[in-house]
């Protein structure tokens, strides 16, 4: 099967330090080599955001290694979903792809207690996505 024939998803938010991350990261550790997953920022930071890491290794999933990456046109154009966290408008748009956007809270400068519910939630909805783009026992 070539990657062509996979699925693919980008997330975007604004710095890619931590709902685009953990995002990617719940939908790369439920899919597997089932869906192909890229993640971006419109203005990326630095790093990932430490209480993101802290909170991702809780349910046993490491973001330490992650590096936050600009969003190219590129990225979006590879891509078959994109799913928009508080980017507006800096988010470029392409006919034929499917847009969703996820309205939660940043957890920029939140300890890893408030980022817990934002994680939650994530995981919540890569699941429900997973189930629709990407159903167990398809290969």
């Amino acid at each position: 099967m070539s990657d062509t024939a996979l699925p693919s998803v980008l997330f975007v938010c604004v710095h890619n330090a931590g709902r685009s991350q953990m995002a990617a990261a719940f939908l790369t550790h439920l899919a597997g080599d089932r869906v192909q997953v890229r993640s971006a920022g419109s203005a990326p930071a630095d790093s990932v955001n430490p209480a993101v890491v802290a909170a991702m290794a809780e349910v046993g999933i490491d973001v330490s290694a992650e590096v936050p990456k600009v969003l190219t046109v590129e990225a979006v154009q590879a891509s078959d979903v994109v799913i928009t966290m508080g980017c507006g408008d800096t988010c470029p748009v392409f006919p034929g792809k499917r847009y969703l956007d996820w309205q939660l809270p940043d957890p920029a400068g939140q300890g890893v207690e408030a980022v817990r519910p934002i994680r939650d939630e994530i995981e919540q909805r890569i699941r429900g996505l997973l189930d629709e783009i990407a159903p167990e026992g398809q290969a």
